[in-house]
């Protein structure tokens, strides 16, 4: 995350929560990053220097009045008038975090062979639950390399208990192994 990520992402979420729309401002952020991974032609618009800051902010305007809360109308043109629209998913990450933090909400992501059954993943936050006293925010995501097992990665953490990372831990052990 970069510093200007941070001390926009902050500000903003200090703004919203002192206003009691921490929860609104991060579903509108959510939805604005969701659509700007999707088409991030129009991040490099609000950037062009060929394009005056004035009419970036026009843009904007036409794109999201009324159809954004005004204080993230109005972040959007913060951004884009000081060259920081490429900056915007830091931001978002800087925002949620803080609010993550404010709310007792642990965002884990969960990597297996497989998809997760819906009572696998409630199981699964459930436990992480009680371990760590948090709301569980449980992403899953497949990748076929790990053969079976899960690994999660939270709060910088990772627990792998993947047959590939066994495998792994069996080859390393052998390959050190004097006879």
């Amino acid at each position: 995350m970069t510093q200007v990520g941070n001390v926009y992402g902050e500000a903003l979420y200090d703004l919203a929560r002192s206003e009691k729309l921490d929860g609104q401002i991060l579903d509108e952020l959510a939805v604005l990053n969701e659509s700007f991974s999707q088409e991030s032609a129009f991040l490099r618009l609000l950037a062009a220097p060929n394009v005056s800051k004035e009419e970036r902010c026009q843009i904007i305007d036409r794109s999201f009045r009324d159809k954004l809360h005004p204080y993230v109308l109005n972040f959007l043109k913060i951004l884009t008038e000081k060259g920081y629209p490429r900056h915007f998913y830091d931001c978002y990450q800087a925002y949620r975090a803080h609010y993550n933090a404010d709310h007792g909400i642990l965002p884990v992501r969960a990597v297996s062979a497989v998809a997760l059954t819906q009572e696998q993943s409630a199981r699964l936050c459930e436990k992480l639950g009680k371990i760590t006293g948090k709301t569980i925010e449980l992403t899953n995501r497949v990748d076929p390399d790990v053969l079976g097992g899960i690994r999660l990665d939270y709060d910088g953490k990772r627990l792998d208990d993947t047959v590939s990372h066994r495998l792994e831990t069996i080859r390393s052990m052998l390959s050190n192994t004097v006879l």
